[in-house]
């Protein structure tokens, strides 16, 4: 039987694997490699736990894209950091030279990347999940964002949240969805879209709507089934809706106007891989990953990464 498409949010794996582990994990040049390690590993455990026929590590080739920004200025503006070559994601200076350490231990072990110019890795998350029609999906990240690409068809998309940590991690599908957040179930990854935009999201800079918190909004999603409809009811002097709402809803007017495609994951953009997709039951260069692994000091992670490789 064929496995699934694994689809590791690589950003937000490695933040978590730098803040897990001590900086006192060195190569043998004193470098740190804490993120190095701790990120090698948990793609080992993600390769052993849902054996994956292909895999592909998905990038944020801009991180704060233009038209999110130009849609929604206070789009992640709190993440920001201004320095003398300009605007830049605050990112501890001993993370991002591991970065570029994990980008060789992934190329070494042929185990393809993937990013899209102009777009964050969710936009490619959601696209290549989104036109995939062969095989399940399984999208690993700690970004509840990306609950929005859960679905059943015409493939089984779900998204292993690992928020609290790989031992804690969720494994959410339209279901799962519908029943933690509150929204309709015929539609749940585009309602959770929704009910993000509503109540806001502080992580990525989104206001929502004044007054409308998260209870709020999964009522009004459950009753109405989507936004469209909701504000529909708001602009119907027939229908049943409090004029409080009423009026949060029509101050909040040009928000809505503009948030929607800043919460929405892009499912259309041009993805580049590094190289083919399958996963690899070997390295294709053994000794150049023996080398990178022997230079960080990372020998024991990239052998249960090769063992979880070999069993996949």
């Amino acid at each position: 039987m064929s496995g699934p498409l694994l689809l590791l949010d690589g950003a937000s794996l490695w933040f978590r694997a730098y803040y897990a582990l001590p900086e006192s994990m060195t190569a043998p040049d004193g470098r740190p490699v804490n993120a190095v390690r701790g990120f090698t590993d948990m793609v080992a455990a993600l390769i052993t736990r849902h054996r994956p026929t292909r895999l592909a590590v998905c990038l944020d080739l801009d991180w704060r894209p233009q038209f999110r920004v130009d849609a929604v200025p206070s789009y992640k503006a709190h993440r920001v950091a201004v320095g003398s070559d300009g605007s830049a994601e605050e990112v501890p200076d001993t993370l991002t030279p591991q970065v570029d350490m994990i980008m060789e231990v992934l190329g070494a072990a042929g185990i393809a990347t993937a990013g899209a110019i102009g777009f964050e890795a969710d936009d490619v998350l959601g696209t290549i999940a989104a036109q995939e029609k062969q095989d399940d999906v399984v999208v690993v990240s700690g970004d509840r964002d990306l609950l929005q690409v859960v679905a059943d068809d015409p493939v089984r998309v779900r998204v292993l949240y690992v928020g609290r940590g790989l031992a804690k991690a969720e494994l959410f599908g339209p279901a799962e969805v519908a029943e933690k957040y509150g929204v309709p179930i015929d539609r749940a990854g585009q309602a959770y879209a929704e009910l993000a935009l509503l109540r806001g999201d502080s992580s990525d800079g989104l206001p929502g709507v004044k007054g409308v918190g998260e209870k709020t909004a999964s009522a009004l999603l459950l009753q109405h089934g989507s936004v469209a409809q909701l504000r529909e009811a708001a602009l119907d002097p027939d229908s049943d809706m409090a004029k409080g709402v009423r009026a949060k809803l029509a101050a909040a007017t040009d928000y809505l106007d503009a948030a929607l495609p800043v919460v929405r994951v892009v499912t259309d953009v041009d993805v580049q891989l590094s190289r083919p997709d399958a996963l690899p039951t070997a390295p294709p260069d053994p000794d150049r990953l023996a080398g990178v692994a022997a230079e960080l000091g990372v020998e024991r992670s990239v052998a249960r990464l090769l063992a979880a490789m070999a069993a996949a």
